[in-house]
């Protein structure tokens, strides 16, 4: 076990963790969040993705050690409910969530991929949520979201 500093949404945090444990589990079990969530814990449904430093990231994958001295930001803390990101407006202006498991792996997924490619076309946009899954089935009310998010972004 050793200590872990790095900032969670703006906040520092420290973490006396093995090196080698997912940061998910920092993130669940030492910080009490309760986004990302814990989905296959093989990095193949999304559902724990975060941003690191801007770049999203399966958590449950990435040893808590890679997190050291950087910045991870989780789907509270792309946005408030006073000022959501344009992603989190348009999930919930389409109504996308059903059980909201996944969102946000689908949110911070789009986020960062629109933050480098603002003028993707439909196609790239599929390409780069390649992966991710929905149980619930409303992936054409995902998709219409973040088209939605997207223009409001280009404005």
């Amino acid at each position: 076990m050793s200590p872990v500093k790095f900032k969670v949404d703006g906040k520092p945090v420290t973490v006396d963790a093995a090196p080698e444990m997912p940061l998910l589990y920092a993130l669940r079990g030492d910080l009490g969040m309760n986004n990302p969530k814990f989905g296959c814990g093989l990095a193949q449904c999304g559902a724990c993705t975060v941003h690191l430093d801007g770049e999203a990231v399966r958590s449950c994958v990435l040893p808590v050690s890679a997190a050291g001295g950087r910045e991870v930001t989780t789907l509270a803390g792309l946005g408030t409910p006073e000022r959501p990101h344009p992603l989190q407006a348009a999930f919930l202006a389409e109504q996308v969530p059903q059980c909201g498991y996944c969102t946000s792996g689908w949110v911070m997924t789009a986020a960062a991929f629109l933050k480098k490619n603002p003028k993707a076309t439909d196609a790239e946009v599929r390409d780069a949520l390649t992966g991710l899954k929905c149980r619930c089935g409303t992936h054409v009310a995902i998709l219409r979201a973040i088209r939605r998010a997207q223009s409001q972004m280009a404005a």
